[in-house]
């Protein structure tokens, strides 16, 4: 396990480099410049053209790069241009909104999924027929769509639940799941419908395989078959299918937490983008990119702990 470990995180050194050169260029390439936005309408030329030597904006884009790589090296992100923040700070205070939204999707998603494929994989054809059409339509539904029709029916009609905002976990464990249902839910179903669909086919290729004759010719009870022997066989991709969906919900989170207003990670790069806030911008690219490595490395830990033969690997 050590040796898969060690091999994912040095990939991840390169897919970091790549991936903040990419982000870099292409934010290099939307008009205008963090200078004159914050140089104000009444600035003149001269005011612009100082406050970019002051930035460096006024440098190529290779230049440009090379300072915000050389801060990386000695151990900072740099500061926001917009309000001189440490960009560590301003994605720390952001990272557990982010965290808390993607990974209860992912969760939710798995839970319901797997109950719903195992469930319909032992229901017949209609069942399945079924799965399909709400696999279907929960990829067709967008997020967004279902956010602002969870909040307008939940919060607006109903007031059960908040429409916007986030609380802290360390200020009420109550009123911060409070916050992050609607969310989590409009995020997540598109992951559930995937996940039942996954789990569905995976169970029937288990469960018409000769071994699983043998059990039940053995008066192996169905239950112990389908939770204990074909559950854990098609685990495999049903743990991949999550580890996709966790990466997708990053993206996926940009959107709803504008929806919803939570302060977190995608919300900040929305804003930043709109300032040609740099530093910010590369800032939640590495943390999305750590992010999706750290998915990755539990994936194959799992792959390790659910299949022997990829212990043996």
């Amino acid at each position: 396990m050590k040796r898969i470990l060690m091999r994912r995180l040095l990939l991840s050194v390169p897919l970091l480099f790549v991936v903040s050169i990419v982000v870099f260029v292409l934010q290099s390439l939307i008009p205008g410049d963090a200078a004159s936005q914050l140089a104000g309408l009444q600035a003149t030329r001269q005011d612009v053209e100082r406050l970019q030597r002051q930035l460096h904006l006024d440098e190529p884009v290779w230049a440009q790069y090379w300072h915000w790589l050389d801060g990386v090296f000695h151990g900072s992100l740099g500061n926001s241009l917009t309000n001189k923040e440490a960009v560590t700070t301003a994605l720390a205070t952001r990272l557990p909104v982010t965290l808390s939204l993607v990974i209860g999707a992912t969760v939710l998603a798995t839970v319901l999924g797997v109950v719903l494929g195992v469930a319909s994989s032992k229901a017949g054809t209609v069942a399945g027929r079924l799965v399909d059409l709400l696999s279907i339509g929960g990829l067709a539904i967008p997020g967004f769509w279902l956010g602002l029709l969870l909040i307008s029916l939940v919060s607006v009609r109903l007031g059960l639940l908040p429409a916007t905002g986030y609380v802290k976990f360390t200020d009420s464990p109550g009123g911060w799941a409070r916050s992050l249902l609607l969310p989590v839910t409009a995020l997540a179903l598109s992951g559930v419908t995937a996940i039942a669909k996954q789990t569905r086919e995976a169970m029937l290729d288990v469960l018409r395989r000769p071994y699983i004759d043998n059990l039940r010719a053995n008066g192996v009870p169905e239950r112990r078959i389908v939770f204990k022997h074909a559950l854990r066989s098609a685990a495999i991709p049903i743990t991949t299918m999550s580890s996709i969906l966790l990466v997708g919900a990053l993206g996926g989170s940009v959107v709803i937490e504008q929806v919803f207003g939570l302060p977190g990670l995608g919300s900040l790069a929305v804003s930043a983008t709109g300032t040609k806030d740099i530093p910010v911008i590369q800032g939640v690219a590495v943390y999305f990119t750590l992010l999706v490595v750290a998915a990755n490395l539990v994936t194959d830990v799992a792959y390790v702990l659910i299949d022997s033969r990829v212990r043996a690997s």
